[in-house]
């Protein structure tokens, strides 16, 4: 049985290797021909970044399949045999804090290297190492207090229930729609700064909007990720009586109030079509697929790994293969997602500007620097959204019979200097 998750697993590393290596060779050859989308100076750059990054992804791929063999081959035995603890949810909390800290600590440089050396060459990182840091330090004790609840929970779940394994979904998929209920009003004002939105005047044609489109807000927020980095982003966070607008303050500098309001339609978009509830029905669907799966794996691989039949063995071993089953589901769920962004799309065109969020689009492009070509295999893997010239060409762009972007985009520099 080892030697069958082994080879499954062996072919999902070599896959991921395989993509990223076509991803970043698509890049630098794509990185000489006619700019898209951007000045060419920037589209060089961009493809740089893209390219390097995807390097880095399989190094970090290769460290992800030799931590996979040394808990296969001796890790999850060593541990198992080093906590001779008679009670077992307290057993299995331990277990598992460990076997999740000693994966942090590998994959950490890699996120230390990707902020402060990559981000940092291409001028994405406005983040201290002290912020880092200080967001290490929230996450991890974020980590070990509900973490470690949860984990005892399914553990006494485990233990109590013969069907246990529909128990434990309906207890993971309740902390999944919890968790998705309260992250912007609890979670993540741990990690940035919320703030009212002061400009009235944007504030009111947000609130028309948003009544315009049935989407009952408990307020507009502006959060300070400028302090980390430079990218824009807004969204919708909550359910329920917890739902708020939430902008990056990098959107409304570089954003007019127009594009922004289509950004905006377009998150209203998933809003009315329920797009919010469909995808917590679907990560729920996988979920109950993958607790079922591991209820039934058989006593001879534990046997072959070393460890007892317990608790915290099986969610060791949960955390450690799902990320096999979700890469090759997830293709499916991101031709699901890809429709779903065409159709928010649409909606923002009618209750805003086609034009309006086609500009904001090919800002957003253009500011956050991200490659707008990729190989059809990365975007079959990869892509929630769809490529970024479908969704233009989708909104009636058509870059051969209009003025170029990158002529656009020296004229906005110029009339930005001139004002």
């Amino acid at each position: 049985m080892i030697l069958a998750v082994s080879i499954v697993y062996f072919l999902y590393i070599l896959i991921k290797i395989y993509v990223s290596v076509m991803q970043a060779g698509f890049i630098l050859k794509a990185k000489d021909q006619k700019p898209v989308l951007m000045m060419p100076s920037k589209f060089v750059k961009a493809a740089r970044y893209g390219a390097k990054k995807e390097k880095i992804s399989i190094v970090e791929t290769i460290a992800e399949y030799v931590l996979f063999i040394f808990w296969i081959g001796y890790g999850l035995g060593w541990l198992d045999r080093s906590l001779q603890i008679e009670n077992t949810v307290l057993k299995s909390v331990l277990f598992v804090d460990i076997f999740v800290a000693i994966n942090y600590l590998v994959f950490l440089p890699f996120e230390v290297y990707k902020k402060f050396v990559l981000d940092e060459e291409f001028g994405f990182n406005r983040s201290t190492l002290k912020l880092f840091i200080v967001d290490q330090i929230k996450s991890a004790a974020i980590f070990l207090i509900f973490g470690s609840l949860v984990i005892a929970g399914v553990s006494y779940i485990m233990i109590g229930f013969e069907h246990w394994w529909i128990v434990g979904f309906l207890f993971i998929f309740g902390i999944v729609v919890l968790i998705n209920a309260v992250y912007p009003t609890i979670i993540a004002p741990i990690f940035n700064k919320f703030t009212p939105l002061e400009n009235e005047e944007l504030k009111e044609e947000i609130e028309a909007l948003l009544k315009k489109c049935g989407f009952d807000s408990k307020g507009v927020y502006v959060i300070d990720a400028s302090k980390r980095d430079n990218r824009l982003n807004a969204y919708f966070g909550g359910l329920g009586k917890t739902k708020r607008v939430v902008l990056f303050d990098t959107l409304i500098k570089k954003l007019s109030k127009d594009e922004l309001l289509a950004v905006l339609g377009h998150e209203l978009g998933h809003f009315v079509h329920k797009d919010l509830l469909k995808n917590i029905f679907l990560m729920g669907t996988m979920l109950f697929a993958l607790f079922f799966i591991f209820a039934n794996l058989p006593q001879e691989l534990y046997v072959q790994i070393g460890v007892s039949n317990g608790p915290y063995a099986t969610i060791a071993l949960f955390l450690l293969l799902s990320p096999v089953f979700f890469f090759f589901v997830m293709p499916l769920i991101s031709l699901v997602s890809r429709k779903n962004e065409y159709a928010a799309d649409r909606y923002s065109s009618e209750v805003t500007s086609a034009v309006s969020l086609r500009n904001a689009l090919m800002k957003l492009v253009d500011e956050n620097s991200h490659f707008p070509l990729s190989h059809p295999i990365y975007i079959f893997f990869y892509y929630s959204h769809p490529p970024i010239l479908d969704r233009l060409k989708a909104l009636g762009f058509n870059e051969d019979s209009s003025q170029s972007f990158s002529e656009a985009l020296k004229e906005r520099s110029f009339k930005e200097i001139e004002d």
